[in-house]
């Protein structure tokens, strides 16, 4: 008998470990990036910190995030995009439980409800201690969206805004969102942090688009290269790039978000080699997946270093006090 509780033990867990590798759980910090922005910079313009409403934050996006990657996986199951899609790589082309029978789609579904629903839990608790519209609204248009993205009948990311929708979800109203909570306010702050994290997030979706053209375009998933072609993606993706460093530019003027634009520019020596890498020869070449690798790491990068300066702004701006109160 304790052999075959043990066994039946090992197979739970074992099937624990499967659900959680299909929400993608190294890609959530794509949820995390914006949540860090977005507090920090609160942080740094009200200096105090609630930590409670910052964790409730990270851990609903994360569940949101999740669920929306498992319920990706079941409708691009259902169009057929994933089971055409030859050209896998590890940042694109689904988790493939399904196509490698190691789920099920009603297991997938569930699991992807699931997800979503833990994370509209997470943020009724986080509506009901705020008592703000605003983080409703928010929340809202995270759970429809994440959910729609592929699935029907609206399939936001088969309709050629799938990238923007991305960008809304993962930058502007999250890095906004979290703001909110440590500030309790709506201001012009957050929008030019916001809107690196967004173009950093709509690059990582546009390179992880170009292995999965031809899938994509043959379940008439019209993504920005589907419906473009490469040339132009490249194109579309190198200038966003320098549009990121010239709302950095922009930060630089002003004081409360001077040295997060300017920790940024840090970047610029990951991002040069990010532009050269997006070329029309290397991204559709099977097994070739440098763009994308490196897209993720100035994505993360990226966040982190606006993040820090944030948090250099708050303490600069404490030990300048200090500073004044001893003279």
């Amino acid at each position: 008998m304790a052999k075959i509780k043990s066994m039946k033990t090992g197979l739970a867990h074992s099937k624990a470990v499967i659900l959680f590798l299909a929400t993608r759980p190294k890609f959530l910090v794509a949820s995390v990036a914006p949540v860090l922005v977005g507090s920090a910079a609160g942080l740094a313009v009200s200096g105090t910190f609630q930590p409670v409403l910052f964790v409730l934050a990270l851990l609903a996006i994360m569940a949101l995030h999740a669920g929306a990657n498992v319920a990706n996986d079941y409708f691009d199951h259902v169009s057929g995009n994933d089971w055409l899609n030859k050209n896998p790589t590890p940042f694109s082309g689904g988790r493939r439980f399904i196509q490698q029978g190691i789920l099920s789609p009603r297991t997938t579904l569930l699991t992807a409800i699931g997800c979503l629903a833990i994370g509209a839990g997470i943020g009724l608790v986080i509506i009901l201690l705020t008592r703000s519209i605003f983080i409703l609204v928010l929340g809202l248009v995270g759970l429809l969206g994440g959910y729609f993205y592929t699935a029907r009948p609206i399939q936001l990311g088969y309709k050629c805004v799938g990238e923007f929708v991305i960008a809304l979800l993962f930058g502007l109203l999250p890095v906004y969102g979290s703001y909110y909570l440590q500030t309790e306010a709506i201001d012009a702050v957050p929008l030019t942090p916001a809107v690196i994290v967004s173009i950093l997030i709509f690059l990582v979706i546009l390179v992880n688009e170009f292995p999965d053209s031809v899938a994509d375009a043959a379940v008439n998933k019209r993504t920005l290269i589907v419906r473009f072609g490469v040339p132009v993606g490249v194109w579309i993706y190198r200038t966003a790039l320098i549009v990121s460093f010239a709302v950095a530019a922009v930060m630089l003027i002003y004081r409360l978000t001077l040295f997060a634009g300017l920790f940024y520019m840090f970047t610029l020596p990951l991002a040069v080699p990010a532009a050269r890498f997006v070329n029309k020869n290397d991204l559709v070449k099977p097994g070739q997946y440098r763009a994308s690798q490196i897209t993720v790491l100035l994505h993360t990068l990226g966040s982190l270093t606006l993040m820090v300066g944030f948090l250099l702004q708050h303490y600069c701006r404490d030990c300048f006090f200090s500073f004044a109160l001893l003279r």
